[in-house]
């Protein structure tokens, strides 16, 4: 269920290249992997868009890559302030699968991290940029972890139920090779609820909420018709 909280930040992490906030759970409910809540940064006006990473007991945790003012603001949170958190929204992943493969790029790993916990550890494929990046594995036990200019792409096995989420130009890449994949994209959300249109895309000559419609679209969503034809 949707809800409106204001929790106490439990702590500001460190990790590698990123940073895991932690807040208290409140009356917030998890949701699905790959779902998300709008987090606004202490003296900013517009919210963020977080998936959620690490659902332990009475916590809540998001993964954060301080690159710009409002998330380095999330990042100088102390113990004790308060966070204003909306969720959860948006589509998830779809859990029903028989043979899941998580495919993760960047600080796209976040909700594949709890994709995980609820799977029962599923194998996954994690890629980055630099090894201090990569040091946000440690998240996910077992995960295969590979670093620029090896791709995960180069890693897929054929026949397993991807749910992948990273870099645009991952998810083509994904969804031209795993045609069933569910993949979590990325935009700018300043409601994340619909009313904005800030998130819509163009996916297939049709525009897409994707607070609403996604973030999570399958790979038949957005594989070009001349790839297919290929």
């Amino acid at each position: 269920m949707l809800r409106r909280e204001a929790p106490s930040v439990v702590a500001v992490e460190p990790l590698g290249a990123y940073s895991l906030l932690r807040v208290e759970r409140a009356t917030l409910e998890c949701g699905d992997p790959g779902q998300f809540f709008m987090l606004t940064p202490p003296g900013r006006t517009l919210p963020r868009a977080f998936s959620l990473c690490l659902a332990p007991p009475g916590e809540l945790a998001f993964l954060v890559d301080p690159v710009g003012l409002g998330t380095r603001a999330l990042v100088e949170l102390q113990p004790g302030d308060r966070l204003p958190v909306l969720g959860p929204l948006g589509r998830g992943f779809r859990l029903d699968v028989p043979r899941p493969l998580l495919v993760g790029g960047g600080i796209g790993i976040a909700p594949l991290v709890y994709a995980a916990e609820r799977l029962g550890r599923a194998p996954a494929i994690l890629g980055f940029r630099t090894p201090e990046h990569a040091k946000a594995a440690s998240l996910l036990q077992g995960a295969e972890v590979v670093i620029e200019p090896t791709y995960v792409t180069e890693r897929l096995s054929p026949g397993r139920d991807v749910l992948a989420c990273g870099p645009e130009p991952m998810l083509h890449a994904v969804a031209c090779l795993a045609p069933s994949a569910q993949l979590a994209w990325e935009a700018p959300m300043a409601c994340g609820y619909g009313a904005c249109f800030g998130c819509a895309v163009e996916i297939r000559g049709r525009l897409r909420r994707l607070c609403v419609e996604g973030p999570v679209l399958t790979a038949a969503d957005v594989v070009p018709a001349e790839l297919e034809a290929a």
